[in-house]
């Protein structure tokens, strides 16, 4: 019986087996019956199935008659000698196996055929043994492998026939291979034969052979035999060695199949080997010198280079230089002038651009690059440009809270702060005087160059009425017209002229004691006021209905105190038309400059 076991340890599984014994038996002897013949002597009395020799006595067109002394001659196939042999003649002396003692017609069966395979299969035992190398041609393809002709035909499994299952064994048909034998069944005559065990036999040894050959920075040949996402297997002759992606080009390659085939022959540099777990890292691009030897003398810092866009990232652009050599342009590095979001905006992928060599890290092999620094900075030189309380023109690029932003070329802006809009009025947000798009007159209050700011100013452009017109037109006492614009429990706000009011305090409202001011007055009311106090510094108006002889209890103080009506009232603030009257800031806070919404 076949030893599964042993065949099993060959990873010859139990198909390719029962498939073989089943049925390819049969086709090495080429039919059933005449295997049957061969094994079932028993059921004559007379020795059939021996072979014995025999003499020509004729040759026919069909038929041999061959004399092997017995009381009748047998018959032999002329078909049975093959086209290579000598012809059949009369006297001639024949091995012939007896099949039958005798037909219906009383003759004798023979067959030649049969007695030169069995003869044959009995050499092939006696000289083979298991784990012997042979020779043969692969003759035909049958169920679970191929039958290989040594002399006699043997059987592959399929799963023997290469180290890597081939897409169709068929191929192989008339090829002439090696295999070494894993078993004979000599009581059923047949043969199990691998070749993918000795082809691993024989890279086993030259694998041996080789790992003790091999060392780093060797130039060694190879056969690309497997592509892999991460790079190629390549044998070198015994054992393969992995040329890793990121070794095969100095430069960016989107797969190695752009750089190497399945079969391709390479030559490789040796990079590691590591003798214990059998692992060889090859590579392709250590053949040439590196692109980053002598980087800085190539592109110096500052020098201007053209460059190819390979790939735009959410923080800036790649730019190759050179096959090998790429540096990024980082986001902030783009442009002078422009707010960019994404890179996209002003690149794409392969296009040509120029760029500035800012920095390079040789260690990491990094390069930083810039696009606007191949354009002039616009500010530079922006204090020469626009001096302190030189008038300029631009147009409203935004409006915040604290201010506008003004353009005043492109890539410069300047801030308008809302506390620069009016010497007289109380400004909340910058839509209250300007609109998107608007081209308006600044003066230039101050610059930083260092921190890339300018401050402008809109009521710089006219005088200051609280020094020319405010002190002389509203000197205390003087009595005038105005509206009531706000009433609020404190007092109420009276516009004396467009954009310029003052606080009548509660306590002015009349001589006797204002619980409430709207008893007293309404909101679009013109009354007549006095002016009792003009406070320059904080920009602050106190006003009054009283007589000038009045006088009422202090608000505040206890029953039955007085003072005089002219007293000096403390002014707590005002109002203009959108809030409270407080002094102008003179100055602005550091967050807002430059900021915008």
């Amino acid at each position: 019986m076949v030893d599964r076991h042993l065949l099993r340890e060959f990873s010859i599984n139990d198909d390719e087996l029962d498939s073989y014994l089943g049925g390819s038996l049969a086709e090495l002897i080429d039919d059933q019956a005449e295997m049957d013949a061969l094994y079932d002597g028993s059921s004559r009395a007379f020795d059939a199935n021996e072979i014995v020799q025999g003499k020509i006595i004729r040759v026919d067109d069909e038929e041999v008659l061959v004399d092997v002394g017995f009381k009748s001659e047998g018959l032999v196939l002329r078909e049975e000698w093959e086209p290579h042999e000598p012809p059949p003649e009369p006297g001639q002396i024949v091995e012939v196996l007896l099949e039958d003692m005798e037909d219906i017609h009383g003759v004798i069966l023979l067959s030649k055929r049969k007695a030169d395979r069995i003869r044959e299969w009995e050499r092939i035992i006696e000289k083979c043994h298991e784990g012997d190398i042979i020779k043969g041609t692969v003759v035909r393809k049958i169920k679970g492998g191929l039958l290989v002709n040594i002399g006699v035909n043997v059987f592959l499994p399929a799963s023997q026939v290469d180290i890597r299952r081939p897409n169709e064994i068929a191929d192989f048909i008339g090829q002439e291979i090696e295999c070494v034998i894993l078993k004979i069944d000599e009581p059923r005559r047949n043969i199990v034969v691998s070749r993918r065990k000795l082809i691993e036999d024989r890279r086993a040894d030259l694998k041996r052979k080789l790992m003790d050959q091999l060392e780093e920075g060797q130039l060694r040949k190879g056969i690309v035999k497997n592509i892999a996402d991460f790079g190629a297997f390549v044998d070198l002759g015994g054992i393969d060695g992995l040329l890793h992606i990121t070794d095969m080009s100095w430069g960016r390659i989107d797969h190695p199949s752009n750089m190497v085939s399945i079969d391709d022959e390479i030559e490789v540099v040796i990079l590691n080997v590591d003798r214990e777990k059998e692992k060889i890292a090859l590579g392709l691009k250590q053949k040439s010198k590196s692109p980053w030897d002598n980087i800085g003398e190539k592109y110096p810092i500052g020098s201007k280079v053209m460059g190819e866009v390979t790939n735009v990232m959410s923080y800036g652009a790649f730019v190759r230089l050179e096959d090998g050599i790429e540096g990024l342009v980082h986001i902030s590095e783009m442009s002078w002038t422009r707010r960019v979001n994404h890179p996209s905006e002003l690149v794409n992928i392969g296009d040509k651009v120029e760029v500035v060599v800012l920095n390079i890290n040789t260690d990491k092999q990094e390069i930083s690059l810039g696009m606007k620094q191949t354009q002039p900075n616009p500010w530079d030189n922006v204090g020469e440009k626009y001096p302190i309380g030189a008038v300029v023109k631009g147009k409203v690029r935004n409006l915040t809270n604290y201010g506008a932003f003004i353009e005043l070329e492109e890539g410069v802006d300047g801030l308008l702060h809302v506390s620069d809009m009016s010497w007289t009025r109380k400004i909340s947000h910058a839509s209250e005087m300007l609109k998107k798009g608007d081209e308006i007159e600044c003066q230039i209050v101050s610059v930083d160059e260092d921190r890339r700011r300018i401050a402008l100013g809109l009521k710089q452009l006219h005088g200051d009425p609280w020094v020319d017109t405010i002190p002389d037109k509203y000197a205390p006492g003087t009595v005038v017209t105005g509206k009531v614009t706000k009433i609020t429990n404190f007092g109420v706000f009276v516009e004396l002229e467009p954009d310029l009011e003052g606080l009548l305090h509660v306590s002015e409202l009349a001589a006797h004691k204002v619980s409430n001011p709207e008893d007293e007055v309404q909101v679009g009311q013109d009354i007549e006021v006095r002016i009792l106090r003009l406070d320059l510094d904080d920009r602050k108006i106190g006003l009054s209905r009283r007589l000038e002889g009045d006088i009422e209890p202090v608000a505040g103080e206890e029953s039955g105190t007085t003072r005089p009506a002219s007293a000096p009232v403390e002014l707590k603030g005002g109002t203009g038309e959108s809030g409270p009257l407080f002094q102008m800031p003179t100055s602005k806070p550091e967050e807002e400059q430059g900021q915008e919404d």
